[in-house]
């Protein structure tokens, strides 16, 4: 009689649960639409920034800036409805801070490469991840790189995008003495992006989850005040054409079989790969996603929709896509299901007739700068956790850390600390726990510097 009592008082709520709330399983997770609502619109205005700033690091390597933005909202769009559709994680994406950089200003500028061969080199880092996915052969790749040196990458990167926030906003100017000294503090520009990094980081003091994209808006506003920003000539438009970049990667194809491309792939994809994983461990961890031995349920079609989207990225004109670790300021107001991607994503398309304020915001160096100079803050932290008093594994990692700003290449770092690691290890007598793929990979990063870097 209880379990009849049971059923009869179950089964309503059962039968009025809506379409949402079975496809994402939000009774499960302790979450409803509201909810997730609301922890997708925290999750975009957390990352939106991408929008203004990655137009401007792509046009400074001669990228349309209007084709950029159009293909920074269409792969955020489809790698996090990916994501939500399929995965069915509350984990964004978009094109990555650092790959970006890491495109413009080492591959384009430093290298001399054409940027349509850039985009060529994406879609076949992101294809190489798809069936490195797929095969299942990422576990390897994963156990071969030791932790060290994960965490100096991901520190290194993020010092390299604030070196160049200073750059842009002339706190950091050339000096021939020295290579660089302090710029100009009292000129309109420095002082307005000194002002945009003290409000940005109050923002975040005070637990703002959109802190970084609330730091960009203010900094506009007090320039357009002051003068030193233009006032945009509207708030909406027609979408920007994608002309001048889309398909352009596959007609660059041929011109990827160089030593130099080779390198560049690698980069791209040892980036993403680490980067991608480490944000879907800490921000399902966060939401109480992963299982009882710790892993990620699913694991594969999250990896998946990050490969897609970043194809996608490349053949629409824009650096590499992943996964965002400000999904965590959505995971942190409630958002449990992929029901919290499904509304970033739609958000990222409905931003795109508001091309006329991000033109505006994405012209200003020192609008912007605050977002990579507060954005290398939080990609730094990882230099807290790295052990400094085993050399074998600070050597490497430190070399790794200072030679992206210094050499302006993150490739060179992530060379230069796989090269040092077996070596250091050889040293201290524990050769046999280095994994056997990075004495390869030693070889071939020395035989890159002495034969073919420029």
């Amino acid at each position: 009689m209880s379990d009849e009592r049971s059923s009869a008082t179950t089964r309503p709520s059962e039968e009025g649960d809506g379409p949402l709330d079975r496809f994402f399983r939000l009774r499960e997770h302790g979450t409803s639409v509201r909810t997730e609502v609301l922890a997708g619109l925290t999750t975009f205005l957390a990352m939106a920034y991408i929008i203004v700033v990655n137009p401007g690091i792509l046009s400074d390597a001669g990228v349309d800036f209007g084709a950029v933005f159009v293909a920074t909202c269409v792969a955020a769009a489809l790698g996090t409805l990916i994501m939500g559709l399929w995965a069915r994680y509350p984990i964004a994406q978009a094109p990555g801070m650092g790959l970006n950089a890491f495109f413009a200003f080492t591959v384009v500028i430093g290298m001399g490469i054409p940027w349509e061969t850039a985009l060529a080199g994406t879609f076949v880092s992101g294809f190489l991840f798809f069936l490195l996915t797929v095969t299942g052969a990422r576990e390897a790749v994963v156990n071969a790189i030791p932790m060290q040196l994960k965490l100096a990458v991901g520190a290194g990167i993020g010092i390299f995008i604030a070196f160049i926030g200073l750059q842009n906003a002339g706190i950091v100017v050339p000096y021939e003495a020295t290579g660089v000294t302090l710029g100009d503090l009292t000129s309109p520009a420095p002082l307005l992006a000194i002002f945009g990094v003290v409000a940005t980081g109050l923002f975040l003091l005070r637990g703002m989850r959109g802190g970084v994209f609330y730091g960009i808006l203010v900094t506009a506003v007090v320039g357009m005040i002051v003068g030193q920003v233009p006032l945009p000539e509207g708030v909406v438009s027609a979408v920007p054409s994608v002309a001048p970049t889309f398909g352009e990667a596959f007609a660059a194809m041929p011109e990827l079989l160089t030593a130099q491309m080779a390198m560049v792939v690698f980069t791209m994809l040892f980036v993403d790969f680490f980067d991608t994983a480490g944000t879907l461990i800490a921000v399902a961890n966060q939401a109480g996603l992963l299982d009882s031995e710790g892993r990620l349920p699913r694991a594969n079609r999250a990896l998946v929709s990050d490969s897609i989207a970043t194809m996608g990225g490349a053949v629409m004109g824009t650096s590499t896509t992943t996964s965002y670790i400000e999904s965590a300021a959505g995971v942190g107001s409630g958002g449990r299901t992929g029901l919290t991607s499904v509304v970033t994503g739609g958000l990222f398309l409905l931003a795109l007739p508001l091309f006329p304020i991000v033109a505006v915001l994405g012209d200003h160096g020192e609008v912007t700068a605050p977002a990579l100079i507060i954005v290398g803050v939080m990609m730094a932290r990882g230099l807290g956790e790295i052990d400094w008093n085993e050399l074998e594994y600070a050597i490497p990692a430190f070399v790794t850390v200072v030679a992206m700003p210094l050499t302006y290449s993150i490739a060179n770092g992530i060379a230069l600390g796989l090269f040092l690691f077996p070596l250091m290890m050889l040293f201290k007598g524990k050769a046999r726990e280095v994994n056997p793929a990075l004495y390869v990979l030693a070889a071939v990063f020395a035989a890159y510097f002495i034969w073919f870097a420029e």
